[in-house]
């Protein structure tokens, strides 16, 4: 499926990144073109989801902080871009239907598994939500790993400065089918932690 705003700014906001933070992408060949996909990157950095959407041929849903909903301007633009709301310290019912909704609809969804950003460039441990959705309805889910993202623009830091930032897209974890789900979801949570570490 092709996304014809996207495309036309794609190459342009490549360009920029590949001359200011000196961006790498790998493993492209990696990314599915087509059906349910989670997407799930260790998270840095507010620039995050456009980084790793740069290569994604095809439209992707963001599960995104709710406090974020709730600055002036920027909620109806993150709207516009395929992003919903989700409580990350709690239990968010309404976030997940969205989620299934979307993925037996086919679409791809970017999950941040951290739940925020890291303070402090190191991996946080992951949330198994994620998991646990893909479990639910078979999905495959593509590891991605975001290195050097935390060293161009760190937590209280304004605007983000030059760097080396490199991404890299891993071959996908499909869940384990059969057996307990509780206890599939932990082990394709291990699996995807372990590739994306290798890329850090």
């Amino acid at each position: 499926m092709r996304t014809p705003v996207l495309d036309l700014f794609r190459p342009s906001v490549h360009a920029l990144c590949r001359a200011y933070f000196r961006l790498e992408l790998r493993g492209t060949e990696h990314i599915p073109r087509d059906g349910p996909l989670i997407i799930t990157p260790n998270h840095q950095t507010f620039a995050d989801p456009p980084l790793v959407t740069i290569p994604v041929r095809r439209p992707i849903y963001y599960m995104a902080w709710d406090r974020l909903f709730e600055i002036p301007g920027l909620a109806a633009l993150i709207r516009r871009l395929r992003a919903f709301p989700v409580d990350i310290e709690a239990s968010d019912r309404r976030a997940v239907r969205e989620a299934l909704r979307l993925l037996k609809a086919g679409e791809a969804l970017m999950i941040f598994p951290e739940g925020e950003r890291t303070p402090d460039g190191r991996m946080q441990p992951f949330k198994v939500g994620a998991f646990r959705l893909a479990v639910a309805h078979d999905t495959p889910v593509l590891p991605v790993s975001i290195r050097g993202a935390w060293e161009a623009w760190p937590p209280g830091r304004r605007l983000p400065r030059r760097g080396h930032i490199t991404i890299t897209y891993h071959p996908v974890e499909a869940p384990e089918r059969g057996g307990v789900a509780r206890d599939a979801a932990r082990e394709l949570c291990d699996r995807v932690v372990a590739a994306i570490a290798k890329g850090l």
